[in-house]
């Protein structure tokens, strides 16, 4: 009756193992599609054998599931969280640098190139016929339109900074977020585990939380063992550094911080940037992730500030203040290096033209084509643009001459977001528009065919004329764009292939379960 009974029980125990694992089955179904699930399995083994007293031997007892694992390789999780930082760095450049790119209208009727060659064309149509006012309006709406256009691309890309500021800020956040659910998980899974159990659906929370952190910013995720338990198991926790710094550190989370500096990095950055640390005080530096890239295009400056192999807006904003500069003082002033020589000489600029109804013994008008906007958005006037200048010498490379310091001083005023037609200009341009090199000659254009032949001078920027230098620098956009975009496809191929290992390892397959 007893083996009757014994042979129940062993029946028994094979259902409640196959009912078991048939459960296992239908939770690694029902999650064929959630991310971050791995495939579970129930270990079976023999239950313990009864020993049989006639010497003849132990007798089975059946089957049973010791324990549920999930199918997981650590070696996986841990190269995917090491690639996922650079992905999120390159892919972050490549969007913004894509965003910086269009701010130049490069690729429109309101490019750089279509608004110099607008002006200049109203200038040559100057030339054939001072004297008629619709030519003289022309050449001052086109100049208009010039300085409008760097106006508007430094705002534009001074509201990008801005932007990305802001976006750094939310983004760490979003890390904070990411490290305190992180905490959380961590302490649900050490009190199930600690009982000796497999908290294996937590665990794969935990890796999809660690993998949207890694995205972010440079860690380095690993668990640790503190000691033992009273079970004698490993007391094991989860660690995730920041740049050596624990941010989850077991059910322990430090969070960061963003602060406004309170100097600028750049000349040319706005007010009230952000700088990254922890909530402690201490300092911390951001070596990879989203926040690496929005840092580095919101302050890289050519490898003074960011990666050295990417320029960031300050360094645009830079190169477009030089460009501004050096042309108004090229042509308010006629000063240029001519031959290549390195050294600057003086040549007629519009200051040194007469005015339209200049008579005969006038000194020159000492009015500029281009000054800045002053503090309450007006243009200025000359007079007070080039205050201390208004004196016009040959000397101009002596070191301690007041015309050529006035005058260095003056245009490094000018910024493309101030850059504009000066208020002489505006107001009466029929007259104050000096096209004659002889005054009361109403028909000459000395000044005025010489500020255009210095259009295509090629050593008025180290990079040649003022196109070759504006195409130089959006063309340095595009290249580095470029450069973003195969890092990019490089990681995200890196990504992949890491991401089919994983499925391959930890997936579930239909037709394997079923």
């Amino acid at each position: 009756m007893s083996e009757t009974f014994m042979g129940l029980n062993i029946a028994v125990r094979g259902l409640y193992s196959s009912q078991r694992s048939l459960s296992v089955v239908n939770h690694n179904l029902n999650n064929v599609n959630t991310p971050g699930f791995s495939r579970q399995v129930a270990e079976q083994t023999a239950e313990r054998p009864m020993y049989i007293p006639d010497g003849s031997g132990m007798l089975g007892t059946g089957s049973k599931i010791t324990e549920i694992t999930r199918v997981r390789d650590n070696y996986l999780d841990y190269k995917y969280w090491s690639e996922n930082q650079a992905k999120g760095e390159w892919v972050k450049k490549g969007v913004l640098l894509s965003e910086l790119e269009t701010s130049f209208y490069e690729l429109s009727d309101e490019g750089f190139n279509a608004v110099m060659d607008k002006f200049y064309s109203a200038m040559q149509d100057l030339t054939k016929n001072p004297e008629d006012f619709s030519n003289r309006a022309n050449v001052k709406e086109m100049g208009i339109g010039l300085a409008k256009y760097f106006n508007s691309v430094y705002r534009k890309i001074e509201k990008m900074q801005t932007d990305i500021n802001q976006e750094i800020k939310l983004t760490v956040e979003e890390v904070n977020n990411l490290a305190n659910e992180i905490s959380k998980v961590n302490r649900q899974i050490y009190n199930q585990e600690v009982t000796g159990s497999h908290a294996n659906d937590l665990r794969d929370r935990r890796t999809v939380l660690v993998d949207q952190l890694s995205e972010l910013i440079n860690i380095n995720a690993y668990e640790t063992v503190y000691g033992k338990l009273p079970n004698g198991e490993d007391d094991i926790r989860f660690v995730i550094t920041v740049s050596g710094k624990a941010i989850v550190d077991h059910n322990e989370c430090s969070e960061l911080e963003v602060r406004k500096r309170d100097t600028k990095v750049n000349e040319e950055d706005v007010e009230n940037l952000y700088t990254i640390g922890w909530k402690d005080g201490n300092k911390l530096k951001v070596k990879s992730g989203k926040l690496r890239g929005m840092l580095d295009i919101r302050d890289g400056n050519e490898g003074e500030n960011g990666s050295p192999l990417i320029r960031g807006i300050p360094f645009y904003q830079k190169q477009m203040n030089k460009f501004v500069r050096v042309f108004a003082r090229t042509f308010n002033e006629g000063i240029i290096d001519a031959d290549g020589d390195g050294k600057l000489e003086k040549t007629m600029g519009h200051a040194d033209g007469y005015k339209r109804n200049s008579q005969v013994g006038d000194m020159p008008a000492g009015i500029r084509f281009f000054t800045i906007l002053d503090e309450n958005g007006q243009p200025m006037e000359s007079y007070k643009f080039i205050n201390g200048a208004d004196k016009v010498t040959d000397d101009i490379t002596t070191p301690d001459n007041e015309y050529y310091k006035a005058v260095e001083d003056s245009y490094n005023k000018i910024t493309a977001k101030n850059f504009c037609v000066s208020k002489e200009i505006l107001d009466d341009y029929e007259n104050s528009l000096c096209t004659s090199g002889v005054s009361g000659q109403i028909a000459n254009t000395d000044v005025l065919r010489n500020i255009v032949q210095m259009r295509h001078n090629k050593y008025m920027y180290q990079e040649g004329a003022p196109e070759d230098f504006m195409k130089t620098m959006i063309a340095t956009v595009g290249i580095d764009g470029q450069q973003a975009q195969r890092f990019e496809e490089t990681q995200k191929a890196i990504i992949h292939q890491v991401q089919n290992r994983r499925e391959s390892e930890s997936g579930v397959s239909i037709d394997e379960e079923m």
